[in-house]
């Protein structure tokens, strides 16, 4: 192998470049681990990569992809061996080492995972740190003692790849699930992955802006943030618990103390970057069995190298549904 294929992403003046190029194998950072890269996935954070002012990327010229699954080409580190196929998301991939949008890349092996009995490396990256994030906010529900009979969950943003993958995993697990969304085009998506009742994102946020609104969700996943995980904390039942990951809808929280000391309720910070090793292959593993999606083959579609940029436009302008992987 003299050169592979990989998008390279460049700052020029006050503009980014986005191509394919060749590289070799001597472009890649350093790692103990070198490889073949079957598929990647495009995340929020790609498309943040891809504009000027976005915030991740420091140094140029630079190649994305926070997601990556692949097999193992060679290997100096034991725990790892040739052959072996292996998924990496979160740490430092994609945003200040080499990502996952190359033919060839090369990790540090404490950044890999060998993929779980269960997951094909496609199915992996149809996860990718959407899944893993997802399925990491249902855990914290599951450990937070929120049951399936305490009363629907809440997941916001549902038409997105977090929103997505969390409602169909809650749904397997016997939740009632409600969708909070903009996208009333994509109800019947939504219900295809086991929701109940569909929200309006203008109904949810047109509740009595009181610091209490009427109990009505049992538990939430907010992957929007600002006023709808307001909302969302108003109307949590008492004890409720709410795993928050996203920021779409702003950085910014209004609200007082009043449900967390006078309902109880919980807000849990998902965090799928720097998620220890343990809990990582925790997750894997029910994401390769109990987690795993019963329609996960309807929440994707699939491109070329050659179209991410196009992809991360579609991201970027709020149009996407469900994941789109990259096969390489």
């Amino acid at each position: 192998m003299s050169s592979f294929k990989a998008l390279v992403i460049n700052k020029v003046e006050n503009e980014i470049i986005a191509n394919t190029q060749q590289l070799d194998l001597n472009d890649l950072p350093q790692g103990e681990l070198l490889i073949k890269v079957a598929y990647s996935s495009v995340n929020y954070k790609d498309a943040l990569a891809c504009l000027p002012n976005g915030g991740i990327v420091k140094s140029y010229p630079f190649v994305p992809g926070i997601d990556l699954a692949g097999t193992v080409v060679s290997s100096e580190d034991e725990r790892f061996q040739e052959g072996d196929e292996i998924v990496v998301t979160g740490y430092g991939l994609g945003v200040n080492h080499f990502g996952g949008f190359s033919e060839y890349a090369r990790v540090p092996a404490e950044w890999a995972i060998k993929l779980p009995q269960g997951l094909s490396m496609k199915e992996a990256m149809i996860l990718g740190t959407a899944g893993f994030t997802a399925a990491l906010s249902v855990y914290e529900l599951v450990q937070n003692g929120i049951r399936p009979e305490d009363g629907p969950i809440l997941v916001t943003g549902a038409t997105g790849g977090v929103g997505s993958i969390a409602a169909a995993i809650a749904a397997k697990l016997g939740y009632e699930v409600a969708a909070s969304t903009g996208k009333l085009d994509k109800q019947q998506y939504l219900l295809d992955l086991g929701v109940k009742r569909i929200l309006p994102r203008e109904e949810l946020l047109s509740g009595s802006k009181q610091p209490l609104d009427k109990q009505i969700w049992a538990g939430a996943i907010d992957c929007v943030g600002g006023e709808t995980l307001t909302a969302v904390l108003s109307q949590l039942k008492y004890g409720g618990t709410v795993a928050a990951s996203g920021l779409t809808g702003g950085a910014g929280l209004s609200m007082t103390v009043y449900p967390f000391i006078i309902r109880g309720v919980r807000l849990i910070g998902i965090d799928s970057v720097m998620a220890g090793m343990e809990i990582r292959s925790k997750i894997w593993a029910l994401l390769a069995d109990a987690y795993k999606p019963s329609m996960l083959g309807e929440l994707f579609s699939e491109i070329s190298l050659e179209q991410v940029s196009d992809q991360v436009a579609t991201l970027l302008n709020g149009q996407a549904k469900g994941r789109t992987i990259v096969k390489l």
